[in-house]
């Protein structure tokens, strides 16, 4: 079985659902993914987790953990589905972020990326995760 996770940008449109629902099916049906791994920061993981718990009725094999950078210091904080990777407690937390999409990319097969311009994280991740032969999927062909 193969792990997937996502990069995209905080501001992702809503528009972009449609496409997500494709493409994790389509990896789900042709390439037995049944694994994902997505973030906590911005919209664009906040419609991955929504499609993932919908998708996961139609396909309850999947499983999905949400990728924690550090652990939240409200007591009001939804830690469903959550996971807090090995090691990162040893990271400072300005740089949490970026080692946990580190992780991420090194745990994952496939990525799933909205990114539109080539500057910021949701990017460079993407970018990282092309050098590292992953399999990327790009739901928008980036503005040059």
């Amino acid at each position: 079985m193969s792990v997937c996770t996502f990069f995209g940008h905080r501001d992702s449109p809503i528009e972009l659902r449609p496409k997500l629902i494709q493409a994790i099916s389509t990896l789900i049906e042709k390439h037995a993914v049944d694994t994902f791994l997505v973030g906590n920061s911005g919209r664009f993981d906040s419609m991955v987790l929504s499609v993932l718990k919908e998708l996961s009725i139609a396909y309850p094999h999947i499983c999905f953990s949400v990728i924690l950078s550090y652990m939240p210091t409200s007591s009001t904080s939804d830690l469903s589905y959550t996971l807090l990777p090995e090691g990162i407690e040893t990271v400072p937390k300005k740089f949490a972020i970026s080692w946990r999409n580190n992780w991420m990319i090194d745990h994952s097969d496939y990525v799933i990326s909205d990114v539109t311009h080539s500057f910021g994280g949701a990017a460079k991740f993407t970018e990282a995760a092309k050098r590292k032969n992953k399999t990327v999927i790009e739901l928008q062909r980036p503005h040059k």
